[in-house]
């Protein structure tokens, strides 16, 4: 499985701000959409990615005010990205090893979607349910042998 088959079974929700609009709006959208990050993109560029780790960063550094600081002051400014052909596990592996949730998926200067943790977490039981079933279908349809043969030969 690849990273474009995740955002085709996810559908292509994508939800972004600007690094000028201030944080106090940005984190109102993410409440009201319950999601838990946004691309920022500027001039139709991808330049950062807003998550609630970079809020609670901010937050903590402004003694629990937010403010109207912008998003670009904010955000990570170097977000961790994957090609549509990423496999599954290589996704998983980069998610893992830099502690990221959310991973934009760019073809070339396109952005295509955003892949959470979620979204892997789905897809890795989706895929092992999918083998059980096959594995399951494929021992029920296991020759069954006579019950009146004989046991088979030890070799001598």
């Amino acid at each position: 499985m690849k990273a474009i088959d995740i955002l085709n079974v996810k559908g292509n929700a994508l939800y972004t701000v600007s690094p000028e609009e201030p944080l106090d709006e940005a984190l109102r959208t993410m409440a009201e959409l319950d999601i838990g990050s946004l691309v920022v993109m500027n001039h139709g560029h991808l330049v950062g990615m807003l998550t609630f780790r970079e809020v609670i960063k901010a937050v903590v550094r402004s003694s629990g005010v937010v403010g109207t600081v912008g998003v670009g002051s904010v955000m990570d400014d170097f977000p961790q990205t994957c090609l549509p052909d990423t496999e599954l596990d290589e996704l998983r592996r980069m998610m893992l090893l830099r502690h990221t949730r959310y991973v934009p998926v760019m073809d070339g200067n396109t952005l295509m979607g955003v892949i959470s943790f979620y979204d892997v977490a789905k897809a890795v039981v989706e895929a092992q349910d999918f083998e059980n079933r096959m594995l399951k279908a494929y021992i029920r349809d296991w020759p069954v042998e006579e019950p009146d043969s004989p046991p088979p030969t030890p070799p001598s």
